[in-house]
């Protein structure tokens, strides 16, 4: 057992209570929210009553996830530069969404992604690949999510096995499942805002007390995270990571194309857009997410060259070969050190913070599916409309319920394979399928349905089929079947080629079919995308 989970164990107790108190306040709020939903427009969409600076908070909980939190701070602790090119990528990808999708997407749509796919299109076609898409994309998010979310606690309470795993993988889904269940878009909303006050708090506090240790000189910092490190001033150069070969040079433009395109494309971040009641706060909240989404990923400098500094690559390496535990590693440094109450005390906030922002992640996620099924897929496509709201909600619920349900299975199985692999897949398929159907919907006068269907199941399809055939999934010793070798795609994301087959297929399925696009309704969706004119 590590030294982390060792000291985790001495303390379990208050790490225990802090994941308690966390857990019945958040479920209180939720019970809470839950009790003024009345309507599909309160479940889907939060009632548009949130302020700018409130869905700006909620925007933030949603963006800041697990892997934004543990895995950029140990990214930087083991590859310096190059691990905080994520923290660049990340916060790049976010001025994309805004720059291109999330002002017309909140003038044009109602509840769903789907719903500007489809409004110039037929419906049928389009809103079932949408929804297709947007399930698979959340359902691989979501496995990532949640086999971290059973690493993770198992690691920080102390406890060892498979079976203490795969409990915990099924609490953090019955939790997922209540939030959006009960709560809808106002519960899972207010989940996420106080999981960012606690987020950026916790990191702020640590950001803090590195510096301080370093009397606030960052060089110093920087000259001791490379002397920790072994690497020397290697560590503060490019090409750690991504510079020995051609092919890692590819593979790192590769992901920084699906990490910066593939953001604009992820449901869960476009139906934040939904939840204010005007484009003026929705301007707002996007300037108030900026100012917390970048304040963050800054400070996440602090944390990924103080945990090389003051924890040192090897003792990260030992308690967790990714580098997941660094964050919280560099808490129980900062706090005294292993064996030590402050120590114990800082590693169960941090752990709490941890397991918080998982939490909020899973929770928009699946109300962004179940949304999609029940709106796009059941009242839409199967219904052809003819259905009350308070029969799509019923539906929406059951949804969460199912595609929690999906989501815990496959979590059981996958609980030992390689999560980067599924984030992968996430970010590429909303690159490859969303991303450009959304970009020619809003911007493409002759755009048709042929052409919306082609992009959609090209990207996805090609996305899919390129990491199941790329060395994440065989042909390494860090793979997801190292002991078998069946890859013959050489890069470890499938972006640089996937992606534009995605804007290829939409444009050949547009110019080569004789379906004409509707002029008035495109020139109606460019008025409403624009001006906010006739939006819900």
């Amino acid at each position: 057992m590590n030294l982390l989970a060792t000291s985790a164990t001495d303390h379990r107790g208050l790490t225990m209570t802090l994941f308690g108190i966390f857990v019945l306040a958040t479920l209180g709020i939720t019970v809470w929210a839950g009790r003024q939903t009345k309507d599909a427009a309160d479940f889907y969409a939060g009632g548009r009553g949130f302020s700018g600076f409130q869905n700006g908070l909620a925007i933030s909980g949603d963006y800041m996830s697990a892997a934004s939190f543990l895995g950029i701070a140990g990214a930087i602790a083991l590859f310096g530069y190059d691990g905080f090119l994520y923290s660049i990528g990340f916060l790049v990808a976010w001025l994309v969404a805004l720059l291109l999708v999330a002002e017309p997407l909140r003038n044009s749509g109602r509840y769903t992604m789907a719903d500007v796919l489809a409004f110039r299109m037929r419906q049928r076609p389009v809103r079932t690949a949408a929804g297709i898409s947007t399930i698979v994309v959340s359902i691989f998010y979501l496995l990532a999510q949640m086999v971290g979310a059973g690493s993770l606690v198992a690691l920080l309470l102390g406890v060892s096995g498979d079976g203490a795993k795969r409990w915990t993988i099924v609490a953090v889904g019955a939790l997922m499942v209540l939030y959006v269940a009960i709560g809808g878009m106002k519960g899972t909303t207010w989940v996420q805002i106080v999981k960012a006050v606690l987020l950026i708090a916790g990191t702020a506090l640590m950001t803090f007390l590195v510096l301080a240790k370093y009397h606030f000189n960052i060089s110093s910092l920087l000259g001791a995270a490379a002397d920790a490190s072994g690497k020397a001033n290697a560590f503060l150069e490019p090409g750690l990571k991504y510079g020995a070969t051609g092919t890692s040079k590819l593979d790192f433009l590769s992901l920084g194309l699906a990490l910066v395109l593939g953001t604009a494309g992820l449901p869960h971040i476009l139906v934040r857009f939904y939840t204010v009641p005007t484009a003026k706060a929705a301007r707002k909240s996007v300037l108030w997410a900026i100012g917390i989404i970048g304040g963050f990923y800054l400070m996440t400098l602090a944390l990924g060259f103080g945990a090389a500094a003051l924890v040192g690559p090897k003792t990260i390496k030992a308690s967790n070969a990714a580098g997941n535990t660094a964050a919280p590693l560099l808490a129980e440094n900062l706090g005294g050190g292993a064996g030590t109450t402050g120590g114990a005390v800082l590693l169960a906030v941090i752990s709490a913070v941890a397991f918080a922002t998982i939490l909020a992640v899973v929770a928009g996620l699946t109300l962004a599916s179940s949304a999609s099924f029940a709106h796009d897929l059941y009242a839409n496509v199967i219904r052809r409309g003819k259905v009350s709201e308070r029969q799509e909600v019923y539906v929406a619920k059951w949804a969460a319920a199912g595609i929690g349900a999906v989501a815990i299975a496959l979590s059981l199985f996958a609980d030992k394979l390689n999560t980067a692999a599924l984030v992968a897949l996430a970010f590429a398929v909303a690159a490859s399928a969303n991303l450009p159907t959304l970009l020619f919907s809003l911007f493409w006068k002759r755009f048709n349905t042929v052409g919306a269907v082609s992009s959609v199941y090209a990207g996805l399809v090609s996305s899919v089929l390129l990491v199941l055939f790329s060395p994440v999934v065989s042909g390494g010793k860090n793979s997801l079947f190292p002991h078998s070798d069946f890859h013959w795609f050489p890069l470890e994301n499938p972006g640089l080629v996937s992606i534009p087959v995605g804007f290829l297929a939409g444009w050949l399925g547009t110019v080569l079919s004789r379906e004409q696009a509707d002029p008035a309704k495109y020139a109606e969706l460019e008025v409403r995308s624009l001006t906010g004119l006739g939006a819900h």
